[in-house]
Formats: structure tokens, sequence, C-alpha cells
């Protein structure tokens, strides 16, 4: 980068195209207060070309889901995909919102505000284009959601990455977490510890249930198992629906402060099969299904549904609850897939590899008067 060129305030040439805004303009737009500092107005622009997937042919074999979750799980540092820098800058913010799930307190989605931290090597072709690419994509997804950022940062790396951090929002200023204590009726408070836990508890007859918060394909493209792999794959998840990620979260929000979930989790790097087996304890695995998740999204690749990095949660609920469950959920149009049910005493995850037969599976669940409403 020209010495007299800022990777947030220069405006940027995109593969020959003016852009019409600086990153530190279309982020300016998030901010909850204005900008103190007037940044220096004769910065030169930045000329760089979008890099693209290279085309991928690598096939993903069901046959070794063990070998692949082994590999993630072992996987030490989660690299910034720049090829998805869009995509992936919009599930990091994501993420970051469903962590704040499961904290004690009183709030909604609305209460929260994020704060952003870019570190960025801008010394590679293409660097610079994808972090104009996740500076805007942040910009649009935080308004979209309706939230906004208290401040924001950039500072020059070895490598790309982006880190956003939830609090509640406080007239405007910087966010606020509680300390342990939560007062009542003071208005919204986070605290910093969970209020249910992130591991299976050890009720056979509990159900544990998958919710994703992204109307989004399953792709694995810029996925963590993909960087274990070494390839880039051909497409990633898009994550473009942000109505839908806000009735997802009043809702599972509404489940945890009314003491409704046994246990939770987020389901983000790695997918939903890497967040299940964290949550498996010594005292209790999982024995699950993703047939309903296949059959609904007319999917015929496990791997793609196990290992996509689609947003959502895991929830545990009691076997007495799944009527009042599925209701909440039908009444916000949330869409649910119940997974199966803790396996006491077994740490690890029993995945039913075949499916079984969905027409013996509908009459089952018909007889014991179980059909699910909430699960396409």
């Amino acid at each position: 980068m020209k010495e007299k060129s800022s990777a947030l305030y220069s405006k940027y040439v995109i593969d020959g195209i003016q852009q019409p805004l600086s990153p530190a303009a279309m982020l300016d737009e998030c901010l909850l207060e204005p900008r103190k500092e007037e940044p220096a107005k004769d910065w030169e622009p930045v000329a760089d070309e979008t890099i693209d997937p290279s085309p991928s042919t690598y096939h993903y074999d069901s046959e070794q889901v063990d070998s692949y979750l082994k590999g993630v799980l072992a996987c030490p540092d989660r690299l910034f995909p720049t090829i998805f820098s869009a995509a992936f800058t919009r599930s990091r913010i994501a993420r970051t919102l469903l962590d704040a799930l499961w904290l004690r307190g009183r709030f909604r989605l609305d209460d929260l505000a994020l704060r952003a931290e870019w570190k960025w090597n801008t010394r590679e072709l293409g660097n610079l284009a994808a972090f104009y690419d996740s500076a805007a994509a942040a910009a649009d997804y935080i308004d979209s959601l309706g939230l906004g950022l208290s401040r924001y940062s950039f500072a020059e790396a070895d490598t790309c990455s982006v880190a956003f951090k939830a609090g509640i929002s406080r007239g405007g200023g910087e966010p606020v977490e509680e300390e342990e204590e939560i007062e009542e009726g003071t208005g919204p408070r986070m605290g910093r510890l969970r209020a249910i836990p992130g591991e299976i508890v050890p009720d056979k007859d509990s159900w544990l249930i998958y919710i994703p918060f992204d109307t989004s394909a399953f792709r694995l493209g810029g996925s963590l198992l993909a960087q274990t792999i070494g390839t880039s794959g051909n497409a990633c998840p898009e994550l473009l629906d942000a109505d839908y990620l806000i009735d997802c979260y009043e809702v599972v929000r509404e489940l945890v402060e009314d003491g409704i979930l046994l246990s939770g989790t987020t389901v983000s790097d790695g997918g939903m099969l890497t967040a299940l087996r964290k949550m498996c304890t010594p005292q209790a695995g999982a024995d699950i299904s993703i047939r309903d998740i296949m059959n609904a999204y007319n999917e015929s690749g496990m791997v793609r549904i196990l290992f996509a990095e689609v947003p959502g949660v895991i929830i545990q609920i009691r076997d007495s609850d799944y009527d009042y469950v599925d209701a909440e959920l039908l009444l916000q149009d949330v869409a649910y897939y119940p997974l199966g049910h803790p396996v006491p005493g077994k740490e690890q995850v029993f995945l039913d590899r075949d499916g079984g037969n969905p027409i013996t599976a509908i009459l089952q669940s018909l007889l014991a008067g179980g059909a699910s409403e909430g699960e396409d």
C-alpha cells in the first residue's frame, strides 16, 4: 500500500471500478456517536483487485466424517478466508451475537451494540479489496440487524482477522458488560457468566434441537473443514437474511431467560457436528440423526449439513417442554430440527449414517404422537 494511502480513509478502485465510499465512511454510518476527530482528507486512492476462489474438485466422503471431525477439532488457528471476505465477516458478527444469547441478564437483540477490530495484512494482492468487502459487509449487516457500532479500529498485521464484541448499548456510548450480579428492574443488563451450561445435561429423555439462524444453503467454502483439508471450496453460506436471524434470536433469548433450556451452544466454526461434539462430556454424549434436515433442504451431502458454517444454535430441552417450545418457534416462523437425545455416560456423538427409512420414521412418529410441525 502506498505511504500516502490509508486502508480506512482512502477511496478504493477495485477491479478498475471506483467505489463510492471509503471503508471509514461506511463504518461511520453505523457509529452510535459521531467520530470526535476528523481524519485527513488528502489520502490517495487504493487500487486492488478481487481474488476469486479457485475451482475445487475435492470430493467430500460421508465415510470420512469421523476423520473430518478429528481434523477440525485439532485445528489450532482459524484463518480468515479472504476470498469469502464479506460472508465470513457476516458470520463473525452472527457468532458474536449468538454467543451473547447464553449470558445472564435481561436484554434483547436491539439492546446490543458491537465493537469491531480489524487486523490486516495489506501487502498481499487482493487483501485490500478483501478488507473493503469486509468493511462493507459489516456496515450493511449491522445496519440490517438494527444495531450500531460503539467503535471500530484497524491495524496493520501479518495476517488478516476481524473480531467483534457485543455488549449492552447505553445511550449511544460504549457497550457495557455487568458484573455477575444482575439487578432486576433497572433496564437491559448482560452478565459475564452463562445463564445455562454449554454441555449436554445427562437426561436421556430430553431433546437436542438444531436451529439455523439463516436461510442460506449449506456450503463448505471458507469453512474450518475446508481449511483443514487445504481446499477453498467453490461457494460458502452467504448469510443475507438478517430479518430471519432477528426472529430466531428473540425466541431463543426468551427461552434462555425463562429457564426453559437445559443447555445450549452456538453453531459456528466447524459447523453443527463440531458444536455438538464440544457439548459432550464424560457424563453425556448424543445419539442423533440429520435425516430431517437433509430432507428439508433436499440435500444429499451429509458432510455439508454437518460441517457447513451456517450460524445457528443447538439447544437441549426437557421432553415435557417439547410442545411449548414447538409452539413458540412456530409462532415466530422459526424452523427447527430435532436431532435426537443425550446418551448418559458416553462422551461421543453417535450419528445415524444411513438416515433410516423416512416413511418408517414418519409412521413411528405419528404412532408415538410426537410428530413435529416446526421442522420445515
